[in-house]
């Protein structure tokens, strides 16, 4: 026989045990996020909204990057239902009548009411965190007289070269390569066979870009009308201009949804709710270096307030896009590649 505090002793243990197990498990305690390489660096946003979410949910968030915005896509086609992800942050509008197609995600049931970006936006299942405008960034030392229009980029001096992004992997290449087509409509080819002796080289993604233009191999590249505000606030330079185009810019709003599987994470839901309050919308102006879609905690820099202001904006539907898209990376590739 045991001695009595011996079995008092397992009678709490076994007490316990009951407890724990009757309190419902919070999912599996990780949240597994696609989103693109540049949110994720250690200059991203990515830390700042990992360490804040995981602080409100006792969670593990886990960033898996890709090189740019049309390789989530690309790859969430590739793995199908049996995907890991829970939430894809990083697809732009332009993508997401042909993302819904896939069946791969899943209507979101949030309130989305704080969301504020040109034009308005409200969807079921996309929730969009941040906006910006594409345009073309010069090294204001390196050229003197920038292109006031896409005609004058299309037709400018071919020695002045610029680094652009790949539409079939990257969201700003497919944005310049909507700029070209609203502008240009059935001549975009031939603007394309223009522009091409101006091209220093096509990267993947926006960070490869970026990188070259900053590192002296182009005095031109391909980004967003936000990115001098970086310049100004952590570099304290005006160096690098965005030049204002007569024809106006495209716009990009990004977007975040959770997967079918993810659905079944009660911490999908939960992430994409705090995406739209100021924790993760503070993390967007001075690490994304684009607009918030929300409200922030304070105003943002007053070197949000010098930036170029669009004459107008341009934009494709997502359907439009969607039905096209295809045939003018076809385009695109024939021209660039003659």
């Amino acid at each position: 026989m045991r001695p009595l505090n011996t079995f008092m002793n397992s009678a709490i243990l076994m007490s316990a045990l009951a407890l724990v197990s009757a309190v419902p498990a919070k999912a599996d305690g990780k949240l597994t996020v696609y989103t693109y390489e540049s949110f994720t660096a250690e200059w991203g946003p990515g830390p700042k909204v990992k360490q804040a979410f995981e602080k409100q949910c006792s969670c593990t968030v886990d960033f898996v990057s890709v090189t740019d915005g049309v390789a989530l896509l690309n790859r969430l086609k590739l793995e199908g239902a049996s995907s890991k992800a829970d939430v894809v942050l990083g697809l732009d509008t332009n993508l997401t009548y042909e993302a819904s197609e896939t069946g791969l995600f899943a209507p979101h049931g949030i309130d989305t009411s704080g969301i504020v970006i040109p034009g308005g936006y409200k969807d079921n299942t996309f929730v969009p965190y941040d906006y910006g405008y594409f345009a073309v960034i010069y090294d204001s030392e390196s050229v003197k007289n920038p292109p006031a229009s896409l005609k004058g980029l299309v037709e400018g001096d071919p020695k002045q070269k610029i680094v652009i992004e790949d539409p079939r992997t990257s969201t700003p290449g497919l944005g310049l390569l909507l700029w070209v087509k609203s502008v240009y409509g059935d001549k975009a080819g031939e603007a394309w066979s223009k522009l091409k002796d101006r091209v220093l080289t096509v990267t993947p993604g926006w960070s490869e870009a970026y990188g070259l233009f900053t590192n002296g191999e182009a005095p031109m590249v391909l980004s967003y009308t936000t990115s001098p505000a970086y310049h100004l606030v952590a570099e304290k330079t005006d160096r690098y201009k965005a030049a204002a185009f007569d024809e106006g810019h495209y716009l990009q709003v990004e977007v975040a949804a959770q997967t079918a599987n993810g659905a079944k994470n009660p911490l999908s839901a939960q992430f994409l709710t705090f995406m739209t309050g100021p924790a993760f919308q503070d993390a967007i102006p001075e690490n994304n270096w684009m607009f918030p879609a929300a409200k922030t905690s304070a105003p943002l820099n007053p070197a949000f307030d010098t930036l170029v202001k669009p004459a107008k904006t341009l934009i494709f539907s997502p359907e439009e896009v969607s039905k096209n898209r295809k045939a003018w990376i076809d385009e695109w590739l024939s021209a660039m590649s003659l």
